[in-house]
């Protein structure tokens, strides 16, 4: 700051008077692109004209409280512009400053969707506020992915909290493109390789029919973790295109060397299988078999060794299937037991409200001891009936 402008400001204080001055003040470091001490000038403005304390980086709480509401507003306003001057600099970071303060993200978001990374530009910032402030979690997981490649972006969407669940399924989709389409490109080269033409067939499916030397001698095409990991996400898709291509990765991990089909918990213990079982329910195809496969396996976990997660799982893959009252009595056969932690599904409460089943949840209720929601089912059911 160039020493002359605190003698000019003095002066047109002095001979202006402090509106005049203060103006000035603004106008200086807007020119000089000093917004970071434009917003606290702005706010000097607002107290002045208020007729409180000038300083503006004294608690807005020590103000008379008449002048809360028109402070806040002022503080928003000047965050406001500061935060677009910043954008329309072309800095980002310092704009999200501004507006999470003030608790706008869409400006800043429109800012993320429209960037272009330079030739060297380090994204890490950009990446943090995108996906992990959750201001465009879309282009930031776009960013990761494109940036950092499958595996780190496995660890960063596995460790994420998904406020929005269709942002989980956008990032899990990209997921199963990603590791599909390396896995089809990496198919079709080693067909080509050892038949000495382009193989006619393009999908994973087509690709592995009938050439069972592509696992001869334990070989494998992608990282086999990798495929776990997103084989297990991918119980989250609706059904879409990367539903059917999450259901060719599971026929892919079964072909596999059992050295690389490493067993998981039950229900999905025999992993590629068991979830290619449960994907297919959800795509529509065979799902009585399917929920009679996770019915079986339900019934044969042993709650003191292997814990309800069985039945927890046939509940969420009932609801997903929209088949609630189904959800409810396996719920009412397996899940009725006082538990450490809370389910991994909806609870007998939540599952009968969503029914309408009222009388299940007081006889629940006086199983388990629980006058509170024994009189509640009773008093809900009657007011289902009408009887209330």
């Amino acid at each position: 700051m160039e020493p002359a402008l605190f003698d000019q400001l003095q002066e047109t204080l002095a001979s202006q008077g402090p509106h005049i001055a203060i103006e000035r003040l603004c106008k200086t470091l807007r020119a000089d692109k000093d917004y970071a001490n434009l917003f606290y000038a702005l706010l000097l403005k607002k107290r002045h004209e208020l007729g409180v304390s000038p300083v503006p980086t004294e608690s807005a709480q020590a103000l008379p409280e008449a002048v809360h509401a028109p402070y806040e507003d002022a503080i928003r306003e000047a965050g406001r512009l500061v935060g677009q001057l910043y954008l329309d600099a072309g800095d980002i970071p310092r704009a999200w400053m501004y507006f999470r303060m003030i608790g706008e993200s869409e400006p800043v978001a429109r800012a993320l969707e429209g960037h272009q990374f330079k030739e060297g530009e380090d994204p890490q910032q950009l990446i943090e506020i995108a996906f992990h402030h959750g201001v465009n979690p879309r282009k930031g997981f776009d960013w990761i992915l494109d940036r950092y490649g499958i595996c780190s972006t496995i660890t960063m969407v596995s460790g994420q909290e998904f406020p929005q669940h269709e942002v989980r399924v956008y990032c899990i989709q990209g997921l199963v493109r990603s590791l599909y389409e390396q896995l089809r490109q990496r198919l079709a080269e080693d067909v080509a390789r050892r038949e000495g033409q382009a193989p006619a067939g393009q999908s994973v499916r087509e690709l592995m029919a009938g050439r069972e030397y592509l696992f001869e001698d334990d070989f494998y095409h992608v990282d086999v973790s990798h495929l776990s990991s997103i084989v297990q996400m991918s119980v989250h898709l609706p059904p879409c295109p990367e539903l059917e291509q999450a259901r060719e990765l599971c026929a892919y991990g079964q072909r596999l060397s059992p050295r690389f089909q490493s067993q998981g918990d039950p229900p999905f213990d025999d992993q590629y299988r068991d979830y290619a079982v449960y994907l297919s329910v959800l795509a529509g195809d065979h799902p009585e078999e399917g929920i009679a496969h996770f019915q079986a396996k339900a019934e044969q976990a042993d709650p003191e060794t292997v814990g309800t997660f069985p039945a927890e799982v046939l509940v969420n893959l009932l609801l997903r299937v929209n088949r609630p009252a189904q959800a409810l009595t396996v719920a009412r056969r397996f899940l009725t037991r006082p538990q450490s932690t809370p389910p991994s599904c909806p609870s007998i409460v939540e599952l009968c409200r969503m029914t309408g089943d009222y009388k299940t949840l007081s006889e629940v209720a006086r199983e388990q001891g629980d006058p509170v929601h024994f009189v509640a089912g009773l008093l809900a059911e009657k007011t289902n009936d009408g009887t209330a």
